[in-house]
This record gives structure tokens, C-alpha cells and sequence, in this order.
């Protein structure tokens, strides 16, 4: 079951510069848990302005998202993929947010994009 791909992706303005770095990709057994690492810089996690989540896109399939974590605290998350148990963490004093994923099955193997978006 092949659930993500590394993926890096970036955003600049001039010289200011948000960066969005993924964890290596995994290869995880039917049932078993897998927790993705998306280091950030160029903004913080507690700005109000700003929610970091996950999204997927599983082959031949449109983009999918999961959550999404505000800055203020506020998630939202895809009331399809709930049976999921899915936990969405972040540590803004090392800029890290994680998604932890639990009894996958062949319908999550996708790749797993970590992504800001602007509120």
C-alpha cells in the first residue's frame, strides 16, 4: 500500500518566502497507522490568517481535503474521511504539523500534500 510521495512545495513573494517541506514517503501495511511530519517556515502556525492542513490525491482522482488547522485553533475537517481517526497536531515552536492516520486500507493510498491556505 503505497500512501504518500515526498512533495516540497513553495510560495514566494519578492523575498518573503513560505516553504512547505514534507517527510519522506512511506509504504504502509493494510491497517496499520502511519503519522506524515510537514515542516514550515516564512509564517507561524498560531496566525489567525492562515489555516495548514493536509489535502490528498489519489491516482486518476481529483484533489481531496482532509483538515485544515486555523490559526486560531478552529479545525475543519472532511466529514467523509471521520472514520478515519484521523489526529491532526501541530508544535509551533519547532514549526511542524502532523497528520496521523489510522487503519488505512487501499482506498488511502494516495499522495499526501500539506498545504496553507490564506483565510
Amino acid at each position: 500500500l503505497g500512501i504518500m510521495e515526498i512533495m516540497f512545495i513553495s510560495f514566494s513573494t519578492g523575498v518573503y518566502s513560505i516553504d512547505l517541506i514534507q517527510s519522506d514517503s512511506a509504504v504502509v501495511q493494510p491497517g496499520k497507522s502511519v503519522t506524515i511530519t510537514c515542516q514550515v517556515s516564512g509564517y507561524s502556525l498560531t496566525d489567525r490568517n492562515y489555516a495548514t492542513g493536509w489535502i490528498r490525491q489519489s491516482e486518476g482522482k481529483t484533489l481531496e481535503w482532509i483538515v485544515l488547522r486555523w490559526g486560531s485553533g478552529v479545525y475543519n475537517q472532511n466529514n467523509a474521511l471521520k472514520n478515519k481517526l484521523l489526529h491532526h497536531t501541530y508544535n509551533n515552536s519547532i514549526k511542524q504539523v502532523y497528520l496521523q492516520m489510522n487503519g488505512l486500507t487501499t482506498e488511502d493510498s494516495a499522495v499526501y500534500y500539506c498545504a496553507r491556505e490564506p483565510q
